[in-house]
């Protein structure tokens, strides 16, 4: 399979799925393993996206570069100077 045409189900994959709905995350090829990048807004969608493309890809070797924004509104004031 193209790196392209893997890439681009992976990105149906992700967005299709009624559970993720994702469509800030992009697929690239590294050498011989495929990175997710973006950023969401949880340790756990992250963790559930990994899960979701590793059990549609068992046999591919994937790396995450995904990171987790803060979502919810800060604790504390900013301190400007």
């Amino acid at each position: 399979m193209s790196d392209e045409y893997l890439e681009a189900e992976i990105q149906h994959l992700l967005t299709e799925n009624a559970d993720i709905a994702e469509q800030g995350i992009t697929a690239s090829r590294r050498d011989n393993t495929l990175v997710l990048c973006g950023e969401v807004e949880s340790p756990q969608r992250r963790d559930e996206i990994l899960r979701l493309v590793q059990e549609r890809y068992p046999d591919l070797r994937l790396a995450s570069d995904i990171g987790v924004t803060r979502a919810a509104a800060p604790t504390e004031a900013e301190e400007l100077p």
